[in-house]
C-alpha cells in the first residue's frame, strides 16, 4: 500500500503514462499479483517479492528527488511501460553491454528475445530471472531486450504489440540504430520468431528463430499427436499466424534457423525449409549434432558469427525489390510497399514490386486492389528530374517524380479491370475493411477496449445469464492470460472520449446494454423482437445469442464487439500452437448449449463480413471437437507445454 501511494503520487508529478513510473510500477504489479491471485508458486518466492518492494521503494525514492540512476546504468536493468492496450504496466529486462554510456552519439544494435513457455513465468519470476540471468546470447557492444510479452502466449495478440510498445519505449531511452534491429528465440521462443520474423519481415536485419512451431495443424500432429478437425473459419484463420502461409515474406529479410538432431520440435524448421524452397528460398538451417531441446554450444557459436556478419551489414528498407505476401490487412506493409485493399480477405495477396531503371517501376499483384509506394526522404532511388512510369499488371501509368528530399509517396487503386492513381484521404470515410480494422473478433483486442456492462435487463434472462457469465469470464481470462486488467465501465458512463479512444465491447442485448441500444440499428446483423436476423438465416432471440466484430457506427475508426472476449479457450491453452482466433468477423451462439473449454456454446452460424463490411450469407456448421491421443490428458497449468 505504501508503495503503491507513492507511485500514485510519482505519476502526479512525471504523467500518468511516465516510462520512469513504469520503472518502479513494475515491482508493485508483480507482487499485488501474486498477493491478489494466490501466485506465490515456492516458498522462496516470499522473499523476492520482499526484495521487488524495497527495490520499488528505492526507485520510488530516487524518482521523487528527480533522478533515476537505473537509467543510465549497463549490466542488467529491469524496466517498464503503460500499455495502451488496458493501461497496465508491462515488465521487460534489459542487457545493456558495458561499452554503453548515457548520452553518446553511438547508435546501438539490439537484439530482442522472446522466452520459452513457463507455466511460473508470473511478473514476480520474469523479473527476477531479468535481474539474474544475462541469457543465452549476449552479443558484444548489443542491447539485448528481453520480453514478457504478457506471459506466455508465442508474442501473438497482445504479446505481439508487448513487443513494438517495449520496443518504442526503449528506442525513446536508448540510441537504437532501426536497421540493426533483430528477433530471436528458442522453443515457444522460436515459434514468436517465426511468427513475427515473417509478418514483420520488413522492420529486422536478421531472424533467428530455435526449435519452436510455425504452424498449426502439422505441429500438433506431430508434437501432441492430436489431428485437428477445425470449421471452415477457423481454417482460414490459421492464416493470421501461420509463418508457412507467409513463407514467400523471408525473401525480405536474412533467417537463420536452429534445431536440435533429436529435437521434435524440429519439425517447425523442416516445414519453413519445405515453403520457403517452393519460393525460390534456401533456408539455412543449423542442427545442435546428438542434441535434444537446447542448443549445442558449437552452434551456438556458429548462430552467433552468423548473426554478427548479418547484423554489421544492417537492414536495407529500400531494396530494388520487394516481394509480400499477406491475408489481412493487420499486416499490409513491407518495407517501401503498403498493401491497402484486398479482393477478399484471408486468401492469398501478393505482390511483387521493383524498381527496374532510374525512372521506371514494375509492379505485380494477386488478390490486392490498392495499394502504396512510399519511399522516406532521402529513400527513393529514382530520378527527380523526369516523371515516373509505373507499369502494373502491364498496364503503364505515369507519375510524378520523387521529390527533391528524395521521397516519393503514390498510391493506386483498381477500378474493375484498370488500374488508376488515387488518394487515399478521398477514402477515408468509407465503410471498408482497412489496416488494423479488418477483424477478426481478437483484433479488438490488440488496441485500447473498454469492456461495456449492461444497467438494464435483458428481455431474453437465459441469453443475459450467458452474457453475463460469458463478461466475468473474459475479464477475469484476460488477467489471467494477457497480464493486465480490463477496463471495465457501465453503459452509463460511456463518453463521447471512450467512443472515440477505445474499441468497445458491448455485453448483452439492446434491452439491457444503453450503448448498444444506441448502435443496433445500425448494425449488419440485429433483432426483431423475437427473433436474431443474420443475413435470411433467422434464430429465437430468447435461446441465441450474437457475437460480433463492426466498425463502430458512432466512430468508425473504432471497432465495436458484441459479447466476446479473445476467442480462445482454455482447451488452447495447453499448448500456444492452438491459440489463434477461434471465431471469424461474427456467429450466432446457441446458449441452450452450455459453454466448454473450446466454445461459448453451439455455433449455429458463423462468417465473414465482406471487404465493405457487408453480409454475406450465412453459412451453419457445428465446430467437430478435436480428436485427442487417448493416452494423454491434458493438465493445465501443470505441465510445460510448448
Amino acid at each position: 500500500r505504501r508503495l503503491g501511494a507513492d507511485i500514485e503520487a510519482l505519476r502526479k508529478q512525471h504523467g500518468l503514462r511516465s516510462p520512469l513510473v513504469a520503472d518502479v510500477a513494475i515491482f508493485h504489479n508483480a507482487v499485488r499479483y501474486a498477493l491478489d491471485h494466490n501466485e506465490f508458486l515456492k516458498p522462496e518466492e516470499v522473499a523476492r517479492a520482499k526484495d521487488m518492494l524495497r527495490l520499488g521503494q528505492e526507485r520510488a525514492q530516487y524518482l521523487a528527488a528527480g533522478r533515476a540512476p537505473w537509467a543510465v546504468q549497463s549490466g542488467l536493468v529491469v524496466r517498464g511501460y503503460f500499455s495502451k492496450i488496458d493501461d497496465s504496466v508491462q515488465p521487460y529486462g534489459l542487457v545493456v553491454p558495458s561499452s554503453w554510456s548515457p548520452g553518446g552519439a553511438h547508435l546501438w544494435r539490439l537484439d530482442t528475445w522472446f522466452h520459452g513457455r513457463s507455466e511460473t513465468l508470473t511478473e514476480l519470476n520474469f523479473l527476477y530471472d531479468r535481474m539474474n540471468n544475462p541469457g543465452q546470447f549476449t552479443p558484444r557492444d548489443t542491447l539485448v531486450l528481453h520480453l514478457y510479452g504478457r506471459y506466455c502466449n508465442a508474442n501473438k495478440f497482445a504479446g505481439e504489440v508487448d513487443l513494438f510498445e517495449a520496443l518504442e519505449t526503449v528506442k525513446d531511452q536508448y540510441k537504437i540504430d532501426a536497421n540493426r534491429i533483430s528477433v530471436r528465440g528458442f522453443s515457444m521462443g522460436g515459434a514468436a520468431a517465426w511468427h513475427i520474423g515473417a509478418h514483420h519481415a520488413g522492420e529486422w536485419a536478421a531472424v533467428a528463430p530455435g526449435a519452436g512451431f510455425s504452424e498449426t495443424a502439422e505441429f500438433l500432429k506431430v508434437f501432441q499427436n492430436e489431428t485437428v478437425q477445425p470449421a471452415w473459419w477457423e481454417q482460414k484463420l490459421w492464416r493470421l499466424y501461420d509463418a508457412t502461409a507467409s513463407a514467400l515474406n523471408f525473401s525480405n529479410v536474412p533467417v537463420v534457423a536452429y534445431s536440435g538432431e533429436k529435437d521434435r520440435q524440429i519439425q517447425a524448421a523442416q516445414v519453413m525449409e519445405r515453403e520457403l524452397a517452393r519460393e525460390g528460398i534456401a533456408l539455412k538451417h543449423i542442427i545442435g549434432p546428438d542434441t535434444a531441446h537446447r542448443y549445442h554450444p558449437d552452434a551456438r557459436a556458429q548462430i552467433d558469427r552468423d548473426l554478427d556478419a548479418i547484423v554489421a551489414r544492417g537492414r536495407d528498407p529500400y531494396p530494388a525489390r520487394v516481394r509480400f505476401i499477406t491475408y489481412t490487412l493487420r499486416y499490409p506493409r513491407m518495407k517501401w510497399v503498403r498493401v491497402d485493399a484486398l479482393e477478399q480477405h484471408w486468401e492469398p495477396s501478393r505482390i511483387d514490386a521493383a524498381i527496374v531503371s532510374d525512372s521506371k517501376v514494375s509492379v505485380k499483384t494477386s488478390g490486392i486492389s490498392a495499394f502504396t509506394l512510399e519511399f522516406g526522404p532521402g529513400g527513393c532511388p529514382l530520378d527527380v528530374t523526369q516523371k515516373t512510369s509505373v507499369t502494373i499488371d502491364g498496364a503503364t501509368l505515369t507519375v510524378p517524380p520523387p521529390a527533391s528530399d528524395r521521397s516519393w509517396t503514390v498510391s493506386f487503386s483498381r477500378r474493375g479491370t484498370a488500374w488508376e492513381v488515387f488518394s487515399p484521404g478521398a477514402r477515408a470515410l468509407e465503410v471498408r475493411k482497412r489496416h488494423g480494422l479488418q477483424g477478426p473478433i481478437d483484433d479488438a483486442f490488440m488496441d485500447r477496449f473498454i469492456m461495456v456492462t449492461p444497467t438494464g435487463q435483458s428481455t431474453n434472462p437465459k441469453v443475459g445469464a450467458w452474457a453475463a457469465a460469458e463478461m466475468n469470464r473474459a475479464i477475469a481470462e484476460w488477467r489471467r492470460h494477457f497480464r493486465g486488467e480490463a477496463i471495465v465501465r457501465k453503459d452509463t458512463d460511456i463518453t463521447d472520449d471512450d467512443i472515440q479512444q477505445a474499441n468497445l465491447v458491448l455485453w448483452g442485448d439492446p434491452a439491457g446494454n444503453k450503448v448498444l441500444a444506441r448502435l443496433a440499428p445500425r448494425l449488419p446483423i440485429g433483432w426483431a423482437g423475437p427473433e436474431l436476423l443474420a443475413g435470411e438465416s433467422k434464430y429465437p432471440a430468447a435461446t441465441h445469442a450474437l457475437i460480433m466484430i463492426y466498425p463502430n457506427p458512432l466512430n468508425p475508426r473504432r471497432y465495436v464487439v458484441l459479447n466476446s472476449g479473445f476467442t480462445f479457450r482454455e482447451y488452447d491453452y495447453l499448448n500456444n500452437a492452438r491459440q489463434v482466433p477461434k471465431l471469424p468477423d461474427w456467429a450466432i451462439v446457441d446458449t441452450s448449449v452450455p459453454p466448454d473449454s473450446r466454445w461459448p456454446g453451439r455455433i449455429a452460424a458463423a462468417g465473414f463480413f465482406g471487404e465493405r463490411w457487408e453480409m454475406g450469407a450465412a453459412k451453419t456448421e457445428t465446430p467437430a471437437p478435436a480428436r485427442r491421443p487417448a493416452a494423454k490428458k491434458a493438465t493445465p497449468r501443470k505441465k510445460s507445454l510448448n
